[in-house]
């Protein structure tokens, strides 16, 4: 009898390990290794999720007739050589990990890999498509998957005669934002659920588990028809928007099932495109979504194998800090911004990806965080993290660490963008238009001050002109830079 080994961001039966197989002929192997659980601080939800979504796969699989064998092991090879020694398989077999850890234990282990079909785009199609280029950019290779799937095409035009609707997804929030968003899907949780929190470790943080996550693939499906039917329509004008305590907002809130496995791409894509053509969900709506899963999910996979594993190791600013207390909770802030993204990731293990891209990153960018730490903090923290997503999504475009090998320039900026898209600025006890003084926004100061520190770097970028040009007209520069300082030291102690 063979083994098809299963990792735990794998779990759908129509994937390449298991499509085809006979389960009187297939025994299946899972391993939940206490060595990857305990390997960095992660957010309880996040390995509940993992964990019982793993279990409730296996039970799935058990009660299709296949011979499982669940294991808890000290590490992922305790695992696999235990199974050998007691099931002694005739062959062993397991689909390409989505990160390049994974891939290296199976190779040394010996165990036969087939291709990953869990994404639109193998990695191998990505690396054709880039050729020699150092630089690649997501709108180009996101135009060429359109045009070779067909996704949102009206024979030889991007439907809706434009192909990105990016220009009409930045609305700020009305008033009513956070009342009209959908309700997010809970799942009662069962007894697999229930007894998943013996198997997990103390040096989880966070907030228990609510059922807000799918650890089936029923109720993974059960959130995307949510999703299409009741967010969609309205999740373009303001997907960029952040509201006060209104974490989900018209968010998919399915990216967890979509890099467990539980969804794939594919079925998503078409959902999303189905909701447009039968006139359900607008084109900026449903353009703005399949240009995140079609485009930047699998443009991200492509960059991540392209170019590791020494893309991890990028860090152009020369950046030293550690991630900041008032980011990991261990500080509370006065930013009203920062306070809400934190409450989110405290609660849910989630923040969209505005609060990812323009809070935390920015700020982190802005303030010289080494971005290793902080992509390993990121990790850890969020539902969806794995390798393949947070290195390329925080090296490359979080925090520019690659010096531009994805993006065109910093995404970083002053308070006045987190006054446009949010409704944090009013009450808060820092002033977005103040560049120094107490009262004055950190992300403000630290903003000027990054560029000022950074000029022969980025002075020359051809996207950033209009913004050194009103740097040189500073009448304050000398203050700002004291202010600055003085900005980094308390965030570092975690108090502003």
């Amino acid at each position: 009898m063979e083994t098809v080994w299963v990792l735990g961001d794998q779990l759908n039966r129509d994937l390449a390990h298991l499509r085809g197989t006979e389960p009187a002929q297939t025994r299946v192997l899972f391993v939940v290794s206490e060595r990857k659980l305990t390997s960095r601080p992660y957010h309880v939800q996040k390995l509940h999720l993992v964990v019982s979504a793993m279990r409730h796969f296996a039970a799935e699989l058990s009660d299709l007739g296949y011979a499982v064998d669940l294991r808890r092991a000290d590490s992922m090879r305790a695992g696999f050589e235990a199974h050998v020694a007691e099931h002694a398989p005739d062959a062993v077999r397991a689909m390409e990990p989505a990160s390049l850890p994974g891939l290296r234990l199976l190779e040394d282990l010996g165990v036969e890999v087939v291709d990953n079909d869990h994404f639109l785009c193998h990695w191998r199609d990505f690396d054709a498509w880039a050729g020699d280029r150092d630089r690649v950019k997501m709108e180009d290779f996101y135009r060429w998957r359109r045009r070779e799937t067909g996704v949102l095409m009206d024979g030889d035009e991007p439907a809706g005669g434009r192909w990105n609707f990016d220009h009409d997804n930045r609305e700020p929030p009305s008033d009513d934002l956070a009342q009209r968003a959908p309700t997010p899907v809970r799942s009662r949780p069962d007894g697999i659920d229930r007894d998943t929190l013996d198997w997990l470790p103390d040096t989880a943080f966070g907030a228990a588990p609510d059922g807000t996550w799918a650890t089936t693939r029923r109720r993974a499906l059960a959130r995307l028809n949510h999703f299409v039917e009741e967010a969609l329509p309205r999740f373009g004008d303001h997907q960029d928007a952040m509201v006060t305590g209104a974490w989900s907002l018209n968010h998919s809130l399915i990216s967890h099932a979509l890099n467990l496995g539980l969804l794939h791409p594919r079925e998503v894509v078409e959902a999303a495109e189905d909701a447009y053509r039968t006139g359900h969900a607008p084109i900026n709506a449903v353009e703005g979504f399949v240009r995140q899963i079609l485009g930047w999910r699998e443009f991200i996979w492509g960059v991540y194998r392209r170019w590791m594993p020494g893309y991890a190791e990028h860090n152009v600013f020369d950046a030293r800090l550690d991630v900041p207390p008032a980011f990991t909770g261990e500080a509370s802030t006065d930013m009203a911004c920062v306070s809400d993204t934190v409450a989110s990731i405290h609660d849910h293990a989630y923040a969209h990806h505005i609060q990812r891209l323009m809070v935390l990153a920015n700020l982190a960018t802005s303030a010289g965080v080494h971005p290793g730490r902080f992509t390993d903090w990121m990790h850890g923290a969020f539902i969806d993290a794995y390798e393949w997503v947070m290195v390329p999504n925080v090296i490359g475009m979080g925090t520019f660490a690659d010096g531009g090998r994805m993006s065109t320039k910093p995404y970083v900026s002053g308070g006045a963008y987190i006054d446009k898209m949010s409704d944090h600025c009013g009450d808060c006890r820092y002033d977005r238009t103040k560049r120094v003084g107490d009262d004055a926004c950190p992300f403000t100061t630290l903003y000027w001050d990054f560029l000022d520190r950074h000029r022969g770097q980025l002075a020359g970028n051809h996207r950033m002109g209009r913004q050194y040009h009103t740097l040189d007209k500073l009448k304050d520069l000398d203050e700002l830079r004291e202010r600055a300082t003085q900005v980094r030291r308390l965030l570092g102690r975690g108090e502003l």
